[in-house]
C-alpha cells in the first residue's frame, strides 16, 4: 500500500480533484471548486510522495470546506476502505477544530466511525438526511 499524504490542493489540480468527486457521484461546480483550491479550502490525499517529499503521486482524495462545513469529501474507489477519507476529514479537523457535515444514510456509517454527533435532519422528503458535528477534544 502507499504512503498517502494530505495537502492543500492547488488550482491546477482542478481536473484531478473533480474527477475524485466525480468517482464519488457529488455534485460540486467546477467553478466553486476552482474557488476552494485557489483559497486553500480544499484538501487533497496524494499517493506516491518520494523520499524527499516531492509531488509526484496521483489524487485519491479531495474534502471541499466552506468554513467548517464540509462541501464534500470523496475518495477514488480503488482506494476506499484504506483510511483515505479519515486521513483527510483528519486534517481538516486539526485546520478548524470543529466540522459540521451534512450526508444521506449510505455514508453515515463512515461519519460515525470518525466521531461525528449526528441528529436526524427535517427535510420533508422521504430520504433520510443526517447532520453531523465533530469538535476537536
Amino acid at each position: 500500500m502507499s504512503d498517502i499524504a494530505v495537502r492543500e490542493g492547488t488550482p491546477d489540480e482542478l481536473v484531478a480533484v473533480m474527477r475524485v468527486l466525480d468517482a464519488g457521484l457529488l455534485d460540486m461546480d467546477a467553478s466553486e471548486v476552482r474557488t476552494r483550491l485557489s483559497t486553500g479550502d480544499c484538501l487533497v490525499a496524494e499517493t506516491g510522495r518520494d523520499r524527499d517529499g516531492e509531488a509526484g503521486g496521483r489524487i485519491v482524495g479531495a474534502l471541499v470546506l466552506d468554513g467548517d462545513y464540509v462541501d464534500a469529501v470523496a475518495v477514488s474507489p480503488s482506494r476506499r476502505g484504506w483510511g483515505v477519507g479519515t486521513k483527510l476529514v483528519a486534517h481538516a479537523l486539526d485546520r478548524r477544530g470543529r466540522l459540521v457535515a451534512d450526508f444521506d444514510a449510505r455514508v453515515r456509517p463512515f461519519y460515525e466511525s470518525l466521531g461525528f454527533d449526528i441528529e436526524t435532519e427535517e427535510s420533508g422528503t422521504a430520504d433520510d438526511r443526517f447532520r453531523g458535528i465533530l469538535v476537536r477534544k
